[in-house]
């Protein structure tokens, strides 16, 4: 792609971007649609598989990248790519495991999974008044938290301790002893679970390289609304269904299951880029709940996004689907990305897999 080109692009992106702007295999589907060849399809009749879907990253809006990105990176992870918008005053930081057992390492930034997107607003770092929304407030309530699986759960949390990061719930106070939730520099939540079934194991030293970045959790007003949406629309399969009963609630665990190689003993501690809804029994029935989808103020998480194989034939099917969008891929001068709507409001990125082209999206 040539310079102009790419600065094209860059500059029709950030219109949608910028934070000051309010704005498994089994049960995939195939579609083939045929019409004329556009820029987002190479032939005359194109076939979108769901099965080849990836759950490529979630969106976080950030006061400070450089507090955020050295929290992210004492985690392990590290700044896959980077996107500049100078005139437009933000960027965006694409963060993944990337060491060389990682289960994404040395893909292209959209054929991965369990990537989180740092969005910044130029100055936010310096104004004493800006504070983002990390979801869990109790008049914002929405997006609950980013979830890392580890190899040792005790060590992790110490290292961390050690470090100074604030923690929201500690190892020690979690009844079943298989989760501690640390906060980063903004307050989002980052749950730590163990890549292995069990309790915390007792060790003394961690690895961060082993790391993965498990799931990204959502709170959904209507369980089966959303079940549906996500596996019929999206094509993501339910994995694994958690009862809560003291706490009054369900948690459902979803991923491509194509690609996010579960094992034979069904543990899901070791996969990346898994979606968890959260689901409060009861709020289904009420007619004046509503989550914050965090693109309303007070402004913090962004978007989910899914990359797929045909990004003009599967907007296509989503079309026929029925689904609501936030912006149609033929909508602005964006041509190379969609948003579609959640049954809660959530934003979700739709974006072509760069695997698919041999060219890199931006």
């Amino acid at each position: 792609m040539s310079n102009t080109a790419a600065t094209n692009r860059l500059r029709a992106l950030s219109q949608f971007f910028s934070p000051r702007l309010n704005v498994a295999q089994e049960g995939h589907e195939q579609v083939i649609f045929d019409k004329k060849p556009t820029n987002n399809t190479m032939t005359s009749s194109i076939v979108t598989d769901t099965g080849k879907y990836k759950l490529n990253h979630s969106m976080i809006r950030v006061k400070d990248p450089k507090a955020s990105i050295k929290f992210y990176e004492f985690l392990g992870m590290t700044v896959v790519k980077k996107l500049e918008f100078p005139d437009n005053k933000f960027d965006l930081y694409f963060l993944g495991f990337d060491a060389p057992g990682a289960a994404s390492h040395g893909k292209s930034t959209f054929d991965r999974q369990g990537l989180v997107e740092l969005t910044h607003n130029y100055g936010t770092e310096h104004d004493p008044e800006y504070k983002v929304n990390n979801g869990n407030m109790e008049l914002h309530n929405g997006f609950s938290y980013i979830c890392l699986s580890v190899d040792s759960l005790e060590a992790a949390c110490q290292r961390l301790e050690d470090e100074g990061y604030k923690f929201q719930q500690r190892l020690s106070d979690a009844t079943s002893k298989k989760f501690a939730t640390v906060m980063d520099p903004d307050g989002y939540w980052v749950r730590l679970i163990s890549q292995y079934r069990g309790t915390a194991q007792e060790a003394t030293s961690t690895d961060v390289s082993s790391y993965r970045m498990n799931h990204t959790m959502l709170r959904v007003k209507d369980a089966k609304k959303s079940i549906d949406y996500y596996e019929k629309i999206l094509g993501l399969a339910l994995l694994k269904t958690i009862e809560d009963s003291d706490r009054g609630c369900s948690l459902f665990l979803l991923g491509y299951s194509s690609s996010v190689n579960i094992p034979t003993d069904n543990n899901i501690g070791g996969c990346e880029g898994l979606l968890g809804l959260m689901w409060e029994h009861g709020t289904e029935n009420r007619s004046d709940f509503r989550y914050h989808n965090g693109n309303e103020q007070p402004q913090g998480f962004g978007h989910l996004c899914i990359s797929v194989d045909h990004l003009g034939s599967a907007c296509q099917r989503f079309e026929s689907l029925g689904v609501e969008w936030k912006k149609r891929l033929t909508e602005g001068r964006m041509k190379n990305v969609a948003f579609l709507l959640d049954p809660d409001g959530y934003w979700i990125e739709v974006v072509q897999n760069e695997a698919f082209t041999g060219v890199e999206n931006f």
